[in-house]
Parts: C-alpha cells; structure tokens; sequence
C-alpha cells in the first residue's frame, strides 16, 4: 500500500504526541515531519520518552517544512494559533486542525465566545465541522476539516440523533460532564498541579465554557430550531476521559431505540444494552464511544450516557479518523487498537 506523507504541527504537546503514537502503526500514513518550535531540534523521544523506540524526523520549526511533497498537515496548535499558520501555508496539503478556530461557521459567534476577530475568514467558510459520523461524505471531499472540542462530541454523540428523530424535548436537556486533566493541554498551569487536582472534583467554566458555541450550533441545526442546552463540565483528578450524564425528557425505550439504529454499523459507536451505563475505563487510549440509556424513576425522564477518550476519538484519533477519509484511506485504518485495561 502506497502511503501519505503527513505532517503534524504542534507535536510537542499531548494531541501531537497522540497522533505519532496512532499513526506509527499506521498502514498508509508516514510522519513525515514535526515542527514544535521551542524545542526544535529536539528528538520526539527526549520530549516524550514513551516514543524513543519510533524511528521519527527531528522537530524543527514550521518555516523549516517543505510542504511540497506533504499529502495532509495535522494542525496541533494552540487555539488562535491555526488561523495564521494555515492561512500562510501552500493550498496543496489537505488540512485537519485540531484547534478550536475553525468550529464555528459564524465569524460573529466566533467573535462572541473567543473575543476577538477571525483572522482568516475565507478558510473559516470553507472548513468542515469534523464529527465524523455525521459529516462523513462533507469530510471526504474537503481540504480543511475543523476537529471538534472532546466536551462537544462526548455531548453530541448522545444527542444528535435523538434531537434528528424528535423523541426528546429540545428545551429540556442538561449535560453534566467529568473530563480528565490532559484535556487542559500540556502548557504548565497552577490549577493543574497534581496537587491542586488530585482528591477533588470540581466544576468550571460554568455557564461559559466555549463549547457551548458548539452545542448551540449543532443541535440547533440538527432539531430545525434553536435549542439552548445547560452543561456544566466538572475535572476528574485522571488523566484521560470524558463521561457525560445526559439528563432528556422522553421515553427511555425510545431513546435507546435511536441512538442503536443511527449507530447500527458504525466502527466506533458502541450503544449498550438498555439500562446498562458506560465507564471511561473502558474506552482509554481507544476511538471508541461507549453510550448508555437508563431510564428515571420519574416517568417521561431518561438518563444518556456517553463516554470516550478525550485525546483520541475526542481529538487526535478523530482526527486520523477525518484523515483516512479525506486521503481515500479505510476510515478505520490505524484506528481499531482496543483500549487499555486495567
């Protein structure tokens, strides 16, 4: 098999550092290049020594690559980062960016809840909404496709099609979700101290947190009518996954019912059986989702579950996902390494 010479920008933090461990048992991809620019010059196995065994090009700086012979650039860059750097780049490569500047197709939503101007307007028009399973035949024929936050398809993932088929009230859904402390990034902050995360569990973001940009513009479209979800994200003191508690009213049958027969085939999609709830550990290091429905004591109240691995079917393994279809590579390849247990 022929194989596509990619390239990963920003492969000094936890994303990049994901995909070089997905894509080194890849069947058609070859890292071509690394850039991380405070550590240019640097081996990817004295960055991060789990990597030392793989045969790896140095890091060096984005103005260091040769874009010319790269089939795909994965974009690992800080948020606000990606729109400048893409912009300037050749229009050959195929493009997925991991950050958040290409997920909204508004510029004055993306203004709103990023605070300032987007930076490179025409790319934001042309770049597509990379869930997969839902933007599948729009991501195998695009050029950029823009990944989505990990909080976002953990959500999504068990909403979507209930919203699609009409069997839960749009005005009444709360997302109470846990996500591990890698979904911070690598950058050292005091709140992500072990010892500022470890023995508790708290909420942020309340009420503000930037993905609800992305639930607003998802579920909106997928019910025909705004829909306005409550989420309240929480910190695990873990390193990986994410779990979300999906509070709906509907009949519980009914709910299992659609999300079984929207996920009936796919690779990654796994619906439990009904009354059954997911568990994170079940999912690290995967590109699997898990999803469960319990129903409320309360009659007409259903409890969704939805769990995946934030830095792989929420961010890098999503995005070899968008990748394998964008090259005209099996959607699955590189990807069906079963997770990692205990």
């Amino acid at each position: 098999m022929q194989q596509a010479d990619v390239a990963i920008l920003g492969a000094s933090g936890y994303t990049g550092a994901e995909l070089v461990r997905l894509l080194a048992t890849h069947p058609a991809m070859r890292v071509a290049a690394l850039t991380a620019d405070r550590k240019a010059g640097q081996r990817m196995g004295a960055v991060f020594p789990h990597l030392r065994h793989l045969d790896l090009p140095p890091l060096t700086t984005i103005e260091a690559v040769d874009f010319d012979g790269v089939d795909l650039v994965f974009c690992a860059l800080p948020h606000a980062t990606s729109q400048a750097v893409i912009a300037g780049m050749p229009r050959g490569p195929k493009v997925v960016d991991l950050s958040a500047d290409f997920r909204l197709r508004d510029p004055a939503v993306y203004q709103q809840w990023y605070g300032h101007p987007h930076q490179a307007l025409e790319l934001q028009a042309e770049a597509v909404y990379g869930l997969t399973e839902f933007y599948r035949e729009a991501i195998r024929a695009a050029r950029l496709v823009a990944g989505t936050g990990c909080n976002a398809a953990t959500g999504m993932y068990g909403l979507l099609p209930l919203l699609r088929a009409g069997v839960i009230d749009p005005d009444d859904i709360i997302i109470d979700l846990a996500t591990g402390v890698s979904g911070a990034g690598r950058s050292p902050k005091e709140s992500m101290l072990h010892s500022e995360v470890s023995e508790g569990y708290t909420a942020y973001n309340v009420a503000k947190h930037r993905h609800l940009a992305e639930f607003d513009q998802e579920f909106s479209q997928a019910a025909g009518r705004p829909v306005a979800v409550t989420f309240v994200p929480h910190l695990l003191p873990q390193n990986r996954g994410i779990l979300a508690t999906i509070y709906v009213r509907g009949d519980g049958e009914e709910v299992h019912r659609a999300l079984a027969e929207a996920y009936e085939g796919e690779p990654f999609l796994v619906v439990l059986p009904y009354g059954q709830s997911p568990a994170t550990q079940h999912v690290r290091g995967s590109n699997f989702v898990h999803l469960g429905v319990i129903p409320d004591r309360r009659p007409g109240r259903v409890m969704v579950f939805s769990t995946l691995d934030n830095l792989t079917k929420g961010s890098s393994g999503q995005a070899i996902q968008n990748a394998n279809l964008m090259l005209g590579i099996d959607e699955s390849a590189g990807l069906m390494q079963a997770p990692l247990f205990p």
